[in-house]
């Protein structure tokens, strides 16, 4: 497939919030800074940025959240959290080990002190989010082992380009740049952290397995894997830092959600109870067949005593033999195959019965 989206266009009308004041001080570079390979760095791999705390629905459990045309006002400024930018390059831009961010509406994110602390109205901000937010996935499955005790689940410098879609969509582009390209329209894609996740999660999926997403069902288990990827590293960044979780944890895109979908916001679930016989001919629909499968083995994992990171490992590592055209029974296979291996009879059949549950069976 050329490019692998993040969903089909939807439209509804929400409603509007208030603001709140932000405790702590808050130092702001200004936007109106040029890109310019001219601009001296401090050569240092760290620095600090704000961003959203995965995204202001999640952690405010505020429904009523709107855009309001990009307005600062729109956001509580304590949703969002000041955080530390890891592997820059010292140039001082959001260019680093695992991320690289191009091009933008605006100038580019600029600060000799590696000091990126931008709200939400200013272009910058959403360049912060994606550049954090990519380096955070990688560092998540980095942690997981792939890349040292596992192979490498792209682990390269991932290109991201933000606001240079011109509609309220996002994805990934597998066929020239092997960029992620982030749009704008309603709440700006890279302004949630699970969007920005679910396009990397496209990302990983095609370098473990190059043009992955093929066939109906290929394809649903791509946008599948992004919407669940989006959800586990979102919470497991909430729980080391201590954000709050006010929302749905199986509903992911909250916050972007918000621009087309009535409340409780979410782009798509992991609880609808779909299965095979009642699908829908359409990726990002039938994806939730496959996510709920994965989102509910997750839980039989804690049951087993085992951990979410766990089911993480054996999950991703199950996909680097999944064929490019797999089809949903091959693909549970080899999952089963993997849980068997790795964690053993009870966990294996905690994940043939969820796929059962579904009617994918093998």
């Amino acid at each position: 497939m050329a490019t692998s989206q993040r969903f089909r266009m939807r439209r509804t009308t929400s409603a509007l919030a208030g603001t709140a004041v932000l405790a702590a001080a808050l130092v702001t570079v200004s936007s109106a800074l040029p890109a310019s390979a001219a601009k001296p760095g401090n050569g240092s791999s760290t620095g600090t940025g704000l961003v959203f705390k995965v995204n202001p629905v999640q952690s405010s459990g505020n429904q009523a959240l709107t855009d309001m045309k990009d307005s600062d006002a729109a956001v509580p400024l304590d949703e969002y959290a000041s955080v530390r930018l890891k592997n820059l390059d010292g140039s001082g831009f959001l260019q680093g080990k695992w991320v690289s961010v191009r091009s933008s509406t605006g100038a580019a994110a600029y600060s000799p002190n590696n000091t990126f602390s931008y709200l939400r109205h200013a272009d910058q901000f959403e360049q912060v989010m994606a550049y954090f937010w990519v380096d955070r996935a990688q560092g998540y499955l980095q942690s997981l082992g792939f890349g040292s005790t596992l192979p490498p689940a792209n682990m390269q410098q991932q290109a991201v380009r933000v606001d240079q879609y011109g509609v309220d969509n996002s994805f990934f582009n597998d066929a020239r740049h092997f960029d992620i390209r982030f749009g704008k329209g309603g709440v700006d894609d890279a302004e949630d952290a699970e969007v920005i996740v679910h396009e990397y999660g496209h990302a990983v999926h095609n370098a473990q397995v190059p043009g992955f997403g093929s066939t109906l069902d290929s394809g649903s288990i791509g946008e599948s894997f992004g919407d669940y990827l989006a959800v586990t590293v979102g919470l497991d960044a909430a729980q080391e830092f201590g954000w709050p979780v006010k929302a749905e944890q199986a509903c992911p895109m909250d916050w972007d959600a918000t621009s087309y979908t009535k409340a409780p916001h979410c782009i798509r679930r992991f609880d609808t109870n779909l299965t095979v016989a009642t699908r829908e001919g359409e990726v990002h629909d039938d994806g939730q067949i496959w996510s709920q499968a994965l989102w509910e083995v997750r839980g039989d994992y804690v049951g087993l005593g085992l951990t979410t990171r766990a089911w993480d490992t054996t999950l991703i590592d199950s996909q680097f033999r999944y064929a490019p055209d797999t089809s949903f029974s091959a693909a549970a296979r080899e999952t089963y195959a993997t849980a068997l291996k790795r964690d053993g009879d009870a966990a294996a059949s905690k994940v043939k019965a969820r796929f059962a549950a579904r009617g994918i069976t093998f």
